[in-house]
């Protein structure tokens, strides 16, 4: 077996201190660099659902300010989302029949 020589920059204290100091913050600490980058995609996960929140306030703002302002789009409203109706009118839901009720029939 040949003889194994170490380079002289390992041999080098300081270079040794930093080596280790740099392998404590990627690994060990309470705050490595692995844990810096986990809260990073947290935050930017973060930010994304705050803007998209953000616009549907904006929206939700703009459709109670036209709901607000337009009669008619306020029956409209009415009528679509809660059934709502007029004296002596009958109102007919239509649903569709999803797959496993279709298959239940058929057996």
């Amino acid at each position: 077996m040949k003889n194994f020589k170490i380079p002289s920059v390992l041999k080098n204290k300081y270079v040794i201190a930093v080596l280790v100091f740099l392998v404590w913050l990627t690994f060990f600490d309470q705050n490595s660099f692995l844990v810096q980058y986990s809260y990073q995609q947290d935050l930017n996960k973060l930010e994304k659902e705050h803007e998209y929140y953000k616009t549907q306030i904006d929206y939700n703002k703009a459709q109670l300010t036209q709901l607000e302002t337009d009669t008619a789009l306020l029956e409209k409203y009415a009528r679509e989302k809660y059934y709502m109706k007029k004296k002596n009118e009958d109102i007919f839901v239509l649903v569709a029949a999803s797959d496993s009720t279709q298959e239940s029939f058929t057996e």
